[in-house]
């Protein structure tokens, strides 16, 4: 299993400036073959500066979900990091 890449990522309209919600599709490696997967995430920071980063999938998976949501939670904060979701 192997998050590939993440597209289409649209940051929603919310007036709280700690608290970053996005809608975008996933691009998983479950066995052999990418699929794309609608997700849901949010990116929020806690006054100790600590990220906490929620994943929800929209689209149904057959696969276990705690793995997948770990290594999503990872990609999303490289992504943030790096600056490359949008603003």
């Amino acid at each position: 299993m192997k998050v590939i890449s993440m597209k289409d990522i649209v940051r929603k309209d919310v007036p709280i400036y700690y608290r970053l919600l996005y809608t975008g599709v996933a691009v998983i490696e479950l066995t052999k073959d990418p699929e794309d997967f609608r997700v849901d995430f949010s990116i929020e920071i806690k006054p100790t500066g600590q990220k906490e980063i929620v994943v929800s999938f929209l689209d149904d998976i057959h696969y276990p979900l705690l793995p997948v949501i770990k290594e999503l939670k990872t990609y999303i904060d490289t992504m943030h990091t790096n600056g490359t979701l949008p603003d």
